[in-house]
């Protein structure tokens, strides 16, 4: 196997071409990669995970429009290779995709001017809480089922058939997922970690003894407001907690139906984990404003200068220019990054959760190349199962980012626990009403000047939830 990557990875090629991407009139340096894939495709057919015959497809030299506010297809940096999966649907295929660019924030009235003027393009990414396309997205009209494209038991898309059941109405699926991952973690500097003398967060995850007791101990230890020192900054460390326990205050069984989860005794024990950070005022802020983050807002600020000890994020954020993360975070060369999954519920089922992020594709209504969707998505689900592409992203990581092995196994490590139970976010695309019911859960205990408890929480919003919860099932009743 290690011989077949070595030599295919001579095969790999880079060469800049220009191009007009997207509809802003600007002009981007598209960078081509050319990878051979067939050696690849033979080791994977061996599972039973083959590609569509080239001959055979309808898609096939045709053009898919993708419309977004970003494009994750082609690279625009020579130094750096963001997707093959892309250059499989073009070199393997022939095809190709016009990026029809969009504002985050106007996304879904672009999409429906769209569809509406009978213009509609052809695919849109899938998601829930930041891309928000499931469920009114697909109640509305603007997406359409993909079981007449995808066959979610086939090999080739078992790893996220699980997931896929998350995006059914009907017992249709309406999003096509190619990849799930991990979100938030637990990020820390190991020499700060080392100065206090904590145990190190991957050591105790290593061991099974990486608890919210042994982390509440920890973050009471280093926090002290006169000192400008607190243990957590950002915004992600409640839901990080929360979705540590597998549990979340909106869930959906397996007939689709959404229903309150609010009195979860691992929500309630979470909670006020959190209450009791907030009211010890370990967490980050300005006066009474909870809404502050260090350095106008820089994420990972105070970790590198020990005003920091645990920054719940994405690992994306230091996947930048080594000389700027080792600014914020700390020595990337000198192996002071570092993290950890979530840690556990001491009273729990003994498991750890993490937030599941998806990659996918909505199929757009009245969009002309649904084929061409399918085939874009199947050379994504493809790339994330091919040995050689895992082993370019894992040299990009090491080489261009300074990964050291650890932070790779400890992401190996991540994956699988999001891959094996998906915790998935699902209040993006529900009515608003319902959305901010829910999340003012949250920022009640986090955010507000004096923070609530989960009782007071649960009294004041447990029925305008289960209200709003009963008036999106019957939207969905509706719509089946």
């Amino acid at each position: 196997m290690k011989r077949i990557i070595a030599l295919l990875l001579v095969l790999l090629m880079v060469f800049a071409t220009f191009a007009l991407a997207g509809c802003k009139d600007k002009k981007r340096q598209v960078v081509k990669v050319t990878l051979s894939t067939e050696d690849s495709e033979a080791i994977l057919a061996a599972a039973g995970i083959r590609l569509p015959d080239a001959a055979e497809t309808l898609a096939s030299g045709t053009v898919v429009d993708w419309l977004c506010w970003y494009d994750p297809f082609q690279n625009y940096s020579q130094d750096e290779i963001v997707n093959t999966g892309y250059f499989t649907f073009t070199e393997k295929y022939g095809s190709s995709i016009n990026w029809i660019e969009c504002d985050y924030s106007g996304r879904l009235d672009t999409l429906a001017n769209l569809v509406l003027a009978g213009t509609a393009p052809d695919c849109f990414p899938a998601g829930t809480a930041a891309t928000a396309t499931y469920p009114m997205s697909c109640i509305k009209g603007m997406f359409t089922y993909v079981d007449d494209y995808i066959d979610y038991t086939s090999p080739l898309w078992q790893g996220v058939a699980d997931a896929a059941e998350y995006f059914v109405l009907g017992d249709k699926h309406y999003s096509i997922i190619t990849d799930i991952t991990f979100r938030d973690v637990c990020v820390y500097n190991r020499r700060v970690m080392q100065e206090w003398g904590f145990d190190d967060p991957a050591e105790l995850y290593a061991n099974d003894e990486w608890t919210w007791d042994v982390f509440y101990n920890m973050c009471m230890d280093f926090s002290d407001g006169d000192e400008n020192r607190y243990a957590l900054d950002g915004y992600a460390y409640q839901g990080g907690l929360v979705q540590s326990t597998g549990q979340q205050v909106l869930q959906i069984d397996e007939n689709g139906i959404f229903y309150s989860n609010i009195d979860s005794p691992e929500i309630e024990r979470a909670q006020n984990l959190v209450y009791d950070l907030v009211k010890n005022d370990c967490c980050y802020h300005e006066g009474n404003n909870r809404w502050a983050l260090r350095n106008n807002g820089t994420f990972g600020a105070g970790l590198k200068e020990g005003l920091c000890l645990f920054y719940v994020i994405e690992t994306s954020y230091f996947t930048g220019p080594v000389e700027e993360i080792s600014n914020i975070w700390g020595d990337v060369s000198q192996g002071e990054v570092m993290f950890a999954p979530m840690p556990r519920d001491p009273n729990g089922d003994g498991k750890y959760y993490l937030n599941t992020a998806i990659s996918g594709l909505c199929m757009v209504s009245g969009g002309d190349n649904l084929d061409g969707v399918a085939l874009l998505a199947s050379c994504e689900r493809f790339k994330k199962l091919d040995p050689t592409v895992i082993d370019i992203d894992k040299k990009q990581l090491k080489e261009k980012y300074l990964w050291t092995n650890e932070m790779l196994d400890m992401y190996d490590h991540c994956e699988e626990l999001a891959a094996r139970d998906p915790i998935i976010i699902l209040e993006g695309d529900v009515p608003q009403n319902l959305n901010n019911a829910i999340n003012n859960l949250g920022n009640s205990i986090t955010r507000a000047a004096e923070p609530t408890s989960w009782a007071q929480l649960k009294e004041q919003n447990k029925e305008t939830i289960e209200y709003y919860i009963e008036e999106l099932n019957a939207m969905i009743a509706e719509y089946d």
